[in-house]
């Protein structure tokens, strides 16, 4: 990695440099310290505060572990299969409590004279995210440890403290434009949550009432009963249930995997025509999406394919998402949780007329459609962070 500045080990950077500390079970809240584990470290290099552990160590241990803002915190032992070791974060205390640290941790704490805290933990945050961390790890018991000797060695980019400064700046300014563009999402999601309940509350409404059955057409999924190699990569859409838990859009327009004619052919799965309303019916449970395509799914789903004069396609959806964890209760069976035909049929839907089902889904696609450009902002801004992080430490930022 080329650099336009001159360079310092780390551990010739550094003013502290020391192992975290544990200590046994408290008896009763109030009687120990606060320590922070690898746990708390986050993806993006900030603290997790809500689940702190606190245990017994004795005072002439601790009264040099106590933290002070702009430490960096050096995850040393910890990570997992597919977790490297070796993960930052920077320390602000969020409250008056005092905190320490655990023995899987390494406390650094640098020499301001010669460089700042903040460029400091964004150069280590940014050799972890390219995996440069990784040729400084061992592995035992499952265990990943970093082999500190080594790390400390690393050589760092000196620019001058002004150009380090701006460095951070420029990141510090995103990240704050990722906070508070993440809780504009929570927010959304809130007020999607109170409107979708208010909204389809059927109380002091003269709503009618229906069971699925009676005004939607319901088809299971399946699977082929051979999985040959000759049935995949076909062009029909192929949809599974794990894909709609991560999914964020109400539409659905293409799947992970694609089923050739053949392989249909040797499957309940039948072609679903675009709008069937798709309801993960086994494990992930309670999940749902529309067929933006057509498109089969795997014997995880029961799909609905509404009687249009009296359903609205996305009134059922919205209609679903109100009531996930109500369907997931429903599951049956010991080997998984399954929501079998007649469970489905016999739901009841308090049915509006029409046009009120057209009125409450613009309010909630709308609100639906604003989280969604939040979500995508959200991905913009991730990828601007990574290529100024890159950028900045590349020596292409200097002014």
């Amino acid at each position: 990695m080329k650099s336009p500045w001159p360079t310092k080990k780390l551990g010739e950077l550094l003013i502290l440099n020391d192992p975290g500390i544990w200590g046994p079970p408290i008896n009763k809240p109030g009687e120990g310290v606060f320590i922070l584990r690898s746990t708390n470290i986050l993806e993006d290099g900030s603290l997790d505060f809500r689940e702190i552990a606190e245990r017994k160590v004795e005072n002439n241990k601790i009264k040099n572990l106590y933290l002070q803002n702009g430490d960096i915190l050096l995850e040393k032992s910890g990570g997992g299969p597919e977790q490297p070791v070796g993960r930052v974060a920077y320390f602000i205390a969020p409250d008056d409590q005092k905190y320490i640290f655990a023995n899987f941790i390494q406390r650094l704490r640098p020499k301001t004279d010669l460089i700042n805290n903040r460029f400091l933990f964004f150069y280590l945050f940014f050799i972890y995210r390219n995996g440069l961390t990784q040729r400084f790890q061992s592995q035992t018991t499952g265990i990943r440890n970093l082999n500190l000797k080594l790390y400390f060695k690393i050589k760092i980019p000196l620019p001058p403290l002004e150009i380090q400064q701006k460095i951070v700046e420029r990141l510090d300014a995103i990240k704050k434009a990722q906070e508070l563009n993440d809780k504009q999402i929570e927010l959304a999601e809130e007020l999607f949550q109170s409107l979708l309940h208010r909204e389809l509350d059927p109380k002091g409404k003269k709503w009618e009432v229906k069971k699925l059955g009676e005004i939607t057409k319901i088809e299971s999924g399946g699977t082929p009963s051979t999985k040959k190699t000759e049935y995949w990569n076909g062009d029909i859409l192929w949809l599974t249930p794990k894909e709609l838990s991560n999914f964020e859009g109400i539409e659905i327009y293409d799947t992970k995997r694609k089923i050739t004619k053949l392989g249909l052919d040797h499957s309940s799965a039948k072609i679903l025509p675009i709008g069937t309303v798709l309801l993960t019916s086994r494990a992930p449970i309670g999940y749902v999406a529309i067929a933006g395509k057509p498109m089969a799914t795997n014997q995880g789903f029961k799909n609905f394919i509404c009687d249009e004069k009296l359903l609205n396609n996305k009134f059922l959806y919205y209609f679903f998402k109100n009531k996930a964890k109500e369907i997931q209760s429903l599951g049956r069976g010991a080997t998984f949780g399954e929501v079998n035909k007649e469970i489905v049929f016999n739901i009841k839907i308090p049915l509006p007329p029409l046009e009120t089902q057209r009125k409450i889904v613009e309010k909630l696609s709308a609100v639906q459609e604003y989280k969604k450009k939040l979500i995508d902002q959200k991905q913009k801004l991730q990828e601007l962070f990574e290529s100024v992080l890159n950028k900045s430490f590349e020596g292409e930022l200097v002014g």
